[in-house]
C-alpha cells in the first residue's frame, strides 16, 4: 500500500529562530509561550510568508487528490475546495491508511504539543469506524469485532504494553469487545490460564486513576496481573472452542546478537529478573544461553537497540553489565533450485544392544528462505513407524539449529523422507534422531549458502548534505530506492547490509555536523557474497564447536 505524507504545517524559523508555527488550513501563526509552550497566541500570517502558505494549501489539495476520489473529482473539475472538504478528505484517508498527516513542531518547551492533540482528535477513526478482527484459535476464521459499548458481547482485549511500578506489572489494555471488569475473572488464550482481575486503572502520564470497567474502544491498564506483550484475554466462561487470539503485530527474527553479562554475582536475581521484564515487554527481543561457552546472548534488531536495554539494566536495576562486539546473525538455506537425494544408515555396535537406522529422501529449498523449514513423510507400507518418523524430524531440526556450512541457523528448506529400513531390536527414537541429524549435517551442506540480513534504511538530513551521505550508503554496498527533496531537508531511502550498518550513527553525525538522523528496520535476507562467505566458512571451520562436531562419529 502506497502511503502519501504532507504537512499541515510549517515554521517560519528553525533550530534558535524557531518561535511558532503557521496552520496551513487555520491560515493563522501559533506562538507557544510559558515554560512548557502551554500559553497558546495567535497572530496573522506575515506577508512574506502569504504566497508560501497558498503553495502549500495547493500543494496538499494535490497530494490528497491521488489518494481521495472526492476531493480527485473536485480537483480534476477545478472546483473550489473549502478548508472543510479539505479536513473531511483527511479523515478519510487516514482512516483508509492512504495518507499522513505531518504537524511541525519542537520537543524544547513541547511547542506544537496542542496543534498534535487537535490532529488526534480531529483527523484520527474512533474505534466504531474501523474494522479490527481476531483469529479463531479453534480453525483460524478472522471473526470481526463488534465495537458497541455493552457488556453483551463476549470479552476480548489485547495486551500490548508492559511496565513494572511500585505494584508489579502494569499491563496497558486495549478492550476491542464486550467489557472488562474489575474482580471479574478472564483467560489467556495464549497460556490458557485463568486469573482475576485485581485492580484496573486509567492512565494519564504517570498519574492513575481507578475504575471498574472499561468498554470496547477503551484503552485501561491492569495491575499486578503476569502476561506478556501481546496476549489476549477473554471472558472466563466462553466455551474453548469460541477462544480467539487478536491478530498480532509482525515480530521479525532478530538480525543481531551480543554477549552480556553481570559483572557481579551478587546482581544475578537482578539481572535475570530485568532479562525476563524486557522479553515480555519486546517481542523482538530475545535472550540465550550458549551452554558451549557459558554465555548470555542478547538478540534484536539493531545496535541502538541492545544498546539500549543494556542500559536500562544498569539504570534501572542498578545491576553493572559488560558487552561484546554485536555480531550479525547469518542464515543458511539451498542453492535456488537445487536437490540434494540423501542416504543415510547410522549404525554402531560395541558389545550388547546395537543402534540402528536407515533413512532416504530429498532436500529441496523452499521458494521463501525466511520459511523455517517444511517436513513431508512420503513413506509408504510403515517402512517406518510414525513415533521414528517424529525422532528423524527432531534430528532435522536439532541439526538446523546448529548449521552446516557457517554455524548459522539453517531456513527455508524441504526435507522429504521417502524410505527408510528399521532393525527390531537396535533402533529407536535416538537412532532415528541422529539419522535426520546426519542427513542435514552431510548432505544439506553440499548445495548449502549463506545469507545476511539487509535493512531498510531512511536517512534525514540537510540538503547540503545529500551527495556525501549517498556516497557513504555506496560504499556500505547499499542501494538507494528513493530520494525525496523538501524545504531544505532530504530524505533518502535505501537498502543496506546490516554487518555495514554498524557505527553509521557515529559517521552519519560526523558528516552532518550532527543534524542527520536515520532509521532503520529489518527488509529481508540476500545471500552472501562469495568472498565473505567464505571467511564465514573458515572461520566456523576454525571454532572449537565445529572441531568437536567432527571428532564425534558420523553416520555413512
Amino acid at each position: 500500500m502506497i502511503k502519501l505524507k504532507k504537512s499541515l504545517s510549517l515554521s517560519p524559523g528553525v533550530e534558535k529562530d524557531f518561535e511558532g508555527v503557521v496552520d496551513i488550513l487555520g491560515e493563522k501563526v501559533i506562538h507557544f509561550e510559558g515554560d512548557r509552550g502551554d500559553i497558546l497566541k495567535y497572530s496573522d500570517v506575515p506577508v512574506t510568508f502569504e504566497q508560501d502558505l497558498i503553495n502549500r494549501r495547493t500543494e496538499l489539495i494535490e497530494c490528497l487528490s491521488n489518494v481521495d476520489e472526492e476531493i480527485g473529482e473536485r480537483f480534476l473539475m477545478e472546483e473550489d475546495i473549502t478548508n472543510t472538504d479539505i479536513e473531511k478528505a483527511i479523515k478519510r484517508t487516514v482512516t483508509a491508511q492512504t495518507f499522513s498527516p505531518i504537524i511541525v513542531g519542537s520537543a524544547l518547551k513541547n511547542k506544537g504539543v496542542q496543534p498534535l492533540l487537535d490532529c488526534v482528535n480531529k483527523y484520527l477513526p474512533n474505534p466504531s469506524e474501523v474494522d479490527n478482527y481476531a483469529i479463531s484459535i479453534h480453525d483460524e476464521e478472522r471473526i470481526r469485532m463488534e465495537t458497541a459499548r455493552t457488556h453483551t458481547n463476549p470479552l476480548v482485549a489485547l495486551a500490548f504494553k508492559l511496565e513494572e511500578n511500585q505494584y508489579g506489572q502494569l499491563t496497558f489494555i486495549r478492550v476491542y469487545q464486550g467489557r472488562l471488569k474489575r474482580g471479574h475473572a478472564v483467560i489467556n488464550t495464549r497460556t490458557g490460564e485463568k486469573v482475576r482481575v485485581p485492580r484496573l486503572v486509567l492512565m494519564n502520564s504517570n498519574d492513575t486513576q481507578d475504575v471498574q470497567e472499561a468498554y470496547a474502544g477503551d484503552i485501561v491498564a491492569m495491575i499486578g496481573v503476569e502476561c506478556a506483550s501481546g496476549d489476549t484475554f477473554v471472558t472466563a466462561d466462553l466455551p474453548k472452542e469460541k477462544h480467539v487470539s487478536m491478530e498480532s503485530i509482525y515480530v521479525p527474527e532478530p538480525v543481531i546478537s551480543l554477549r552480556i553479562r553481570n559483572v557481579h554475582t551478587k546482581d544475578n536475581e537482578k539481572f535475570a529478573n530485568a532479562i525476563n521484564r524486557f522479553q515480555r515487554e519486546d517481542p523482538t527481543f530475545k535472550c540465550q544461553f550458549n551452554a558451549e561457552r557459558r554465555e548470555m546472548i542478547i538478540l534484536g534488531m539493531g545496535e541502538l537497540h541492545l544498546d539500549v536495554y543494556a542500559e536500562r539494566i544498569r539504570r534501572e536495576y542498578g545491576c553493572e553489565v559488560e558487552t561484546g562486539e554485536p555480531t550479525v546473525n547469518y542464515r543458511e538455506t539451498m542453492e535456488p533450485g537445487s536437490a540434494v537425494d540423501f542416504e543415510v544408515t547410522y549404525k554402531r555396535q560395541s558389545g550388547g544392544r546395537g543402534q540402528y537406522a536407515h533413512i532416504e529422501g530429498t532436500i529441496t529449498p523452499l521458494e521463501d528462505s525466511t520459511t523455517p523449514y517444511e517436513f513431508v513423510n512420503s513413506t509408504k507400507g510403515g517402512a517406518i513407524p510414525t513415533t521414528l518418523i517424529k525422532s528423524v524430524e527432531k534430528g532435522m531440526v536439532e541439526a538446523m539449529q546448529e548449521g552446516a556450512l557457517t554455524g548459522n541457523r539453517i531456513t527455508g528448506i524441504k526435507f522429504e523422507l521417502k524410505d527408510g529400513k528399521t532393525h527390531p531390536v537396535d533402533s529407536s527414537d535416538f537412532t532415528f534422531s541422529k539419522a535426520g541429524y546426519y542427513a542435514i549435517k552431510e548432505h544439506f551442506v553440499k548445495k548449502a549458502i549463506a545469507l545476511e540480513p539487509w535493512m531498510e534504511i531512511e536517512v534525514h538530513i540537510p540538503d547540503d548534505f545529500s551527495g556525501a551521505v549517498l556516497n557513504s550508503i555506496s560504499e556500505r554496498r547499499g542501494t538507494t530506492s528513493n530520494l525525496e527533496v523538501s524545504d531544505g531537508q532530504t530524505v533518502i531511502s535505501a537498502s543496506v547490509p546490516l554487518k555495514e550498518m554498524f557505527g553509521y550513527t557515529t559517521k552519519l553525525r560526523s558528516m552532518t555536523r550532527g543534524l542527520g538522523e536515520f532509521t532503520m528496520e529489518f527488509k529481508k535476507y540476500e545471500a552472501l557474497e562469495t568472498a565473505d562467505e567464505n571467511d564465514l566458512i573458515s572461520l566456523y571451520r576454525d571454532s572449537d564447536q565445529y572441531k568437536k562436531q567432527q571428532s564425534s562419529e558420523f553416520g555413512v
